[in-house]
């Protein structure tokens, strides 16, 4: 049985032979490499790949970190972050700042900003804390690590010499070119390699995800597992109407057709917040080009539909809704009576927080439909490793689906490079003065 479960009955859309076609034709060419982006699908068959001796170099070097370090700076931005971000916020406790006594180091993040306040304000936060870093990035001249890295590494270094530095900063990098790879060479750090055929939004299942989650006590062979459950349910001989990821690209690619250009992508718990933020980056960079694709927006409910609900329930009828769902929270917390009632509440004495959210979950999805929002239900067993690991793959495939079947390269990301040569020519950084003279003279 599938740890992810897709219901499309309440998106409006009918499957037919032609749309299928076209998604069979999609993930045959993922599983071929014969379509656009080819040299980036290394995350195709990335977790049944990945053995147990590099799970245990991973789990080695985390480690040694989580010996050394109270704190752990992890510096990256796009898929050299979200990724890790999204699956330590889903697994650590709400309120792990609260707690007295850690179990596992604090994993922060830095490079994923350029904002004065935010490094002066994690310098200060971790002074008395002993610290290390861990630094990805392919090139290492992507501005916002960089600038991060060369701060935090002078920190470290300041603090502990440059011989025991060099035991606290770990790089994840190409494997034989770019700065990165340069100075870790030179200064004996420990490395691990970003998979030329990985791009950083599907990046997650490699060291660049799975050392900073390892870190943080992150069962990551759980999180490869769940992974891999949904790599074979979703393998080029699974035929369309089993393959879950395929379906999911129909519809959202059906709706898209009929006029419905956002998705939202929402969630009643809290601890899935990062998980939408990855996703947004994983379709908003793989399917935003040539004039195409769907707008990818998130919403936490139930919070969200005291701000964002009248619009969904009212405004324009051009986005569809997909909701996360989790089958079993994992504690129990129930509603107590209460004698005066003054609230009215004692109607709900006796149940679960968990019941009273999922009345809310299937209400409002019954309200949108009714004010012509098409719904898209994707469930997942429990807020766990496994779960995690088969939602990360079941949104990759389906992104490689929906790509190709929208006609784009769902591997690039071209329009990238634009506010960098902008930034670039503002800052006056050498060999772009005649940009330099032109952009100053626009502002």
């Amino acid at each position: 049985m599938s740890l992810i479960k897709l219901d499309i009955a309440k998106s409006g859309v009918t499957v037919d032979e032609g749309m299928m076609a076209r998604a069979q034709q999609a993930n045959a060419l993922l599983h071929s490499g014969e379509g656009e982006g080819n040299d980036f699908l290394g995350w195709v068959n990335l977790p049944s790949s990945i053995d147990a001796e590099q799970i245990a170099a991973i789990e080695a070097q985390a480690a040694q970190l989580r010996a050394k370090a109270e704190v752990v700076i992890c510096i990256g931005i796009g898929g050299s972050y979200l990724g890790a971000k999204a699956v330590i916020e889903a697994m650590n406790d709400s309120f792990e700042y609260l707690h007295r006594k850690h179990a596992n180091p604090t994993v922060v993040f830095a490079g994923q900003n350029i904002s004065e306040d935010y490094t002066y304000e994690l310098l200060e936060a971790v002074k008395d804390y002993s610290i290390a870093a861990i630094v990805i990035s392919k090139s290492g001249t992507t501005t916002e690590p960089a600038i991060a890295f060369r701060i935090i590494k002078a920190e470290i270094e300041k603090r502990y010499g440059k011989a025991d530095a060099a035991t606290r900063i770990v790089a994840v990098t190409d494997k034989a070119r770019g700065a990165l790879k340069t100075l870790a060479t030179n200064e004996g750090y420990p490395t691990f390699v970003i998979p030329d055929d990985v791009g950083g939004r599907f990046s997650v299942l490699t060291p660049v995800g799975l050392l900073p989650l390892a870190v943080a006590g992150v069962d990551i062979k759980a999180l490869v597992a769940g992974a891999v459950e949904m790599e074979k349910a979703t393998a080029a001989d699974v035929p369309v109407e089993e393959n879950l990821s395929a379906i999911y690209a129909i519809a959202r690619n059906a709706l898209y057709e009929s006029g419905k250009k956002t998705e939202i992508l929402g969630s009643y718990e809290p601890k899935l917040q990062y998980v939408a933020e990855w996703w947004k980056q994983l379709y908003g960079e793989s399917e935003g080009k040539d004039g195409k694709g769907i707008f990818p927006a998130s919403v936490t409910l139930t919070a969200d539909l005291h701000s964002m609900g009248q619009y969904i329930q009212e405004g324009e009828r051009t986005l569809f809704e997909t909701i996360i769902s989790v089958a079993e929270a994992k504690h129990t917390v129930k509603v107590e009576a209460d004698a005066e009632n003054l609230d009215g509440l004692n109607f709900l004495a006796g149940k679960r927080i968990s019941e009273i959210n999922k009345m809310a979950e299937l209400g409002v999805q019954l309200a949108h439909i009714d004010g012509g929002v098409p719904n898209i239900r994707v469930e997942i067993p429990a807020i766990d490793e496994k779960s995690i690991g088969a939602l990360i793959y079941f949104f990759e495939k389906a992104c490689g689906i929906s790509g190709y079947i929208l006609g784009v390269n769902p591997f690039n990301q071209p329009g990238v490079e634009a506010y960098k040569k902008n930034m670039f020519a503002l800052l006056d950084k050498p060999g772009y003065e005649e940009e330099s003279k032109k952009i100053k003279a626009r502002l």
